[in-house]
């Protein structure tokens, strides 16, 4: 994992496929409940999974 990454917490992956979201991100990045999409990306060397917030002029 690189130097940038920061640990927040840990969740369960819920029946669903849902995995709640840390409440300090709202603080931490400009997101808003309900609104802010994220690209999904997956790095199966790491085996991680890695959220980037969505940019509409890409």
């Amino acid at each position: 994992m690189t130097d940038s990454c920061i640990y927040l917490d840990t969740y369960v992956l819920q029946q669903d496929m849902r995995v709640r979201m840390p409440k300090s991100i709202l603080s931490n990045l400009n997101v808003e409940k309900g609104e802010t999409k994220f690209d999904v990306y997956l790095d199966r060397e790491e085996k991680s999974i890695i959220l980037k917030i969505h940019e509409e002029n890409k």
